[in-house]
């Protein structure tokens, strides 16, 4: 596979310029839906942010949804314990709340009103965020791990790749329990594959990308 070096931010310039380039979405609604996938030791938050202000100052409106807002409740998420990779894969995302209160308002005819987030992990509470609306031909972008495969509307992805030293070098000690969820999400679902644009950032200061495969 050729991979090609950039930079962080000519990589949000190339995201920007890439959704304002084609406008026309895969279901014909007047919202874009750009997915930031990776583990979270591959740090999608700050890609997605550059990619944000990128996009603002191209005059689109822009909302950032982390999939980490919409976390299950901890006696849903830790019902076959704190460590169970099967739950964590499967279980710990509330995807039904993702399809209601994200994806749904954003549907054609959809009322733009999105939920920004829905729980918080820290205190394990409802966040009780008010809803935002973004506007027709606004840019919705989801950032977190484990988002391809689902059948998310996105109109377009890129996935942020480690490999499997630099993902466990760089994931805390106390997550590392989660390296066999993300060895299974790359043999299963094969995000470097599934997305229109793969970015490799084992070391983070160099990253590469393939350009985009659509």
């Amino acid at each position: 596979m050729r991979m090609e070096a950039i930079t962080w931010e000519r990589l949000a310039e190339a995201l920007a310029d890439h959704l304002g380039a084609h406008p026309d979405t895969r279901d014909g609604g007047p919202w874009q839906r750009l997915a930031v996938d990776g583990a979270p030791a591959a740090g999608t938050g700050d890609l997605a942010a550059r990619t944000a202000d990128e996009l603002r100052l191209r005059g689109r409106s822009v909302l950032v949804v982390p999939a980490d807002g919409f976390l299950r409740p901890a006696s849903l998420r830790y019902e076959f314990g704190r460590r169970d990779v099967e739950s964590y894969l499967g279980g710990w995302y509330d995807t039904n709340a993702l399809w209601r209160e994200v994806f749904g308002p954003l549907e054609p005819g959809g009322s733009g009103r999105v939920l920004p987030d829905l729980w918080d992990p820290v205190t394990d509470r409802a966040t009780r965020s008010p809803y935002v609306e973004l506007p027709p031909g606004g840019v919705l972008i989801v950032h977190g791990p484990l988002l391809l495969g689902r059948w998310f509307p996105f109109d377009l992805s890129v996935h942020v790749s480690l490999s499997p030293g630099a993902l466990a070098r760089r994931t805390p000690e106390a997550d590392r329990w989660t390296l066999p969820a993300f060895e299974r999400y790359e043999a299963e679902t094969a995000p470097g594959e599934a997305a229109d644009a793969l970015v490799r950032a084992d070391d983070p200061r160099h990253p590469a990308w393939t350009g985009f495969r659509t």
